[in-house]
């Protein structure tokens, strides 16, 4: 996972984009456009709805602890996700 920063700013506002990379395929898989400064809950919500409800919860996350990520997870192990193991 890796924050892209510094972009130009779209018609709706967002100058940044979240990338999500498969470990297996060393592929990026996910890219979710975001405006700098946006609220972490936000972010993990879209984690939660996209990445979460498609994939499971991930075994291991690889970051450089941006100060953006770390927030994030602890955004993500706060809030009560009703999450149902099948």
């Amino acid at each position: 996972m890796d924050f892209m920063t510094g972009l130009p700013r779209t018609q709706r506002g967002n100058n940044a984009i979240w990338v999500i990379v498969d470990r297996l395929t060393k592929s990026a898989r996910f890219f979710f456009p975001f405006r700098v400064g946006q609220s972490t809950e936000i972010l993990a919500e879209m984690y939660m709805k996209q990445i979460v409800s498609q994939h499971g919860v991930p075994v291991s996350i690889v970051s450089d602890r941006d100060t953006r990520f770390t927030s994030l997870l602890e955004k993500l192990a706060e809030k009560p996700w009703h999450l149902i193991e099948i």
